[in-house]
Order: C-alpha cells, then structure tokens, then sequence
C-alpha cells in the first residue's frame, strides 16, 4: 500500500476523525500564517529600525522572526526511555538508514540504569569508552544526553557516597579528551560552538574538585561490625572482590584486614581471575626472597592488559531480531517476557550478553 504523502519513504499524514470524516491534521493554518506575518510586519515598522528594514529586507526579517518563535515554541529535545531498538547497519528497501551509536544512546533507557546499582557500574563504563574515543561522532542531541547522564551520575555518588574513584577516573579521561579537543580545535570536527566545549570542561573540572573534597562520614554503630565477624568470613568476603584497589582500600580498616590483604593465595587467584598463564611468563615479578610478588604482579599487569569485566547487569543483543535491549529479570520470570517482541521459537538461546566495548563496536560500519 503506498504512503500518503509527498514522499512514499515519509511516515505519511496526520489524519484527525471528525463527525463531516477524517481530515489531515496541519500545525499551522495558512490564514493563521497570514495574520502572523501582517502582525509581525507591523511590528517591524513601529520599532526605532525604520532604516534598516525596507521593502524585501523587512519582509525576510518578520519571516526570520517568525521561524525563531516556531523553534522556541516547539517542543524540547525529547530522551526516549526505550527498553530495546533495533540495531540496522545498512539500508533496505523495507528500512532506509542505519542506526548510530549516537541514536542508541539517545533511545536506549540509560538515565534510569543508573538507578538499578546492577547496571551502574556497566553505564559507567560506556561512558567512559565514549569518552575516549567516540565523543566526537556523537550528534549534537546525543552529546547533550551524554552530559546529563553524566551529571546524573556525578549526583548519584555525591549522594549516596559510593563508588568515587570510579567516577574519578571517568572524569580523568573526558577531562584529558576535552583539553585536546579544545587545544586542536580546527584539527578535529566539533559538534557545537566552542564556547559550549570550555563550559563543559570547567563543569568537569568542578565535579573533579567535590569528589576531591568528598569524604564519607564515620559510621557510629552499636551494632556488629566487620571487625566482630570471625576470620574465615572476614577472609571470604575479601576473596568476593574483583578489583585489587577494593581490596587494598578495605585492608586499610582495621590491622586483620590489613593482614588478610596481604596473602599472597588472595592475589594469585585474583590474577588467575583476570589474566592468563602466557602473560604472567611475560610480567614475572619475583619478591627479595625469591618468590613471586604476586599482588604487584596483578597491579603491573593491569597496565598492559585488560581486567575482565564483571558487572551484575548488562545489555542483551538478539542474533535472530538483531535488537539491543535491557532484559528484566523479574518480569522474565513472572510473565516469560524476554525484553523485546522476539519471533525466535527459543529466544533464549539467541541472546547474548554485550560489553560496553562490544556496544561501542555494534555501531562502527
């Protein structure tokens, strides 16, 4: 069936029911229009600028005017709160374009991740992989996005006082991306105005300096604390952690954490967690008395090999309907629901987890 429009790639009219049929739905009436425009014209004529404006100049000038009123009534930028999209990658007779990581980040849901602490630490991510390397292909809509993600999530640890130097590091890298945006403007292409670039970093630059001053309170309880809990919980607690840092910073609180830090066992299984038996032949670091270190074996290795990635949530893509979506748990128990119309006989099956760098490389036709 053909579009009823001017173009038959276009979405067609906008029809509205009546009680003498349907009639197409225009914005603007064209006596409306008219009026406007001898209003306006009026209004040119009266002002102090009769120099300025004669004959076709007053007449583009009220049809400037007018456009700008359009734009400023005109609805905002609206942030789609989608839970899946489909992922195009080239252009078909049924679908025309393809879809950018700038559009996914737009409509995908990420505003309210950051809420589910399963997902915070994998939105982190993203951004800061978009901050490295893929600010600049982001459109001028979807960078704005990006900063008020950003900025929800500055807010979130300022307020709930947890994860601080994940956020440091965040903004570490954007600020190091900004500052060489901005020194070789000319040399790269920037959505926007460079002033608007300079008021982003000293945005970043302030939330550097509260999370610089940032200090968690002492919690005062009468209740059992870690240090009350028995050895062996206290050390399977240290053994649940990913990240060495977490491990030096909570061995910092009391004299037995500090020396439960300190085994090597917890350090040899954290590096057999992260990286493998070739590259520690590589990285061999051998203590005074001959040993291996490995705790500084596992910090050295970090700087020339990624960590594997651990989150408690994550984005799914479906290799039979390629769509991107976030799956809930809860209601993929209750209701059978997989997150997005599936026509697969096992959707299950078809689904597959998607890092952050993984989203990022969806989108690099």
């Amino acid at each position: 069936m053909p579009f009823l429009g001017q173009d038959w790639r276009s979405p067609g009219w906008s029809w509205v029911k009546t009680e003498d049929g349907w009639k197409r739905f225009e914005f603007f009436n064209h006596d409306l229009e008219d009026n406007n425009t001898e209003l306006e014209l009026k209004e040119l004529q009266d002002e102090n600028k009769e120099n300025l404006f004669t004959g076709e100049d007053c007449e583009v000038a009220a049809k400037k005017r007018k456009k700008d009123h359009f734009n400023n009534n005109a609805k905002s930028q609206v942030y789609y709160q989608e839970k899946w999209i489909y992922v195009q990658k080239e252009s078909t007779r049924e679908r025309h374009g393809y879809c950018t990581l700038g559009e996914a980040f737009n409509r995908l849901d990420f505003s309210s991740a950051i809420k589910d602490i399963r997902r915070f630490n994998y939105v982190v991510k993203l951004v800061q992989l978009i901050a490295k390397s893929q600010l600049t292909s982001l459109s001028g809509a979807a960078q704005k996005n990006y900063f008020n993600v950003l900025e929800k999530i500055v807010r979130k640890v300022l307020e709930d006082q947890q994860n601080p130097r994940l956020i440091k590091d965040l903004l570490q890298d954007l600020g190091s991306t900004l500052c060489i945006l901005i020194r070789e403007v000319g040399k790269s292409v920037l959505v926007g105005n460079i002033n608007i670039w300079v008021c982003r970093l000293e945005t970043i630059l302030n939330w550097q300096q509260q999370l610089n001053n940032f200090q968690i309170p002492k919690q005062v309880s009468n209740g059992v604390t870690l240090d009350d809990l028995p050895l062996h919980m206290q050390n399977n607690i240290l053994y649940k952690f990913s990240d060495g840092w977490d491990i030096v910073n909570l061995g910092q609180v009391t004299s037995t954490l500090h020396m439960l830090s300190e085994d090597w066992h917890l350090w040899k299984k954290l590096c057999q967690y992260h990286f493998a038996e070739k590259q520690f032949c590589r990285h061999l670091m051998l203590s005074e008395k001959g040993h291996v270190d490995w705790k500084l074996m596992y910090f050295t290795l970090q700087k020339y090999y990624p960590k594997k990635e651990q989150y408690g949530d994550t984005l799914q893509f479906c290799r039979h309907c390629s769509i991107l979506f976030w799956k809930d748990c809860h209601l993929a128990l209750l209701f059978k629901d997989s997150g997005h119309p599936c026509t697969a006989n096992d959707p299950d099956n078809c689904f597959m987890p998607v890092s952050p760098q993984h989203f990022i490389d969806l989108f690099k036709f």
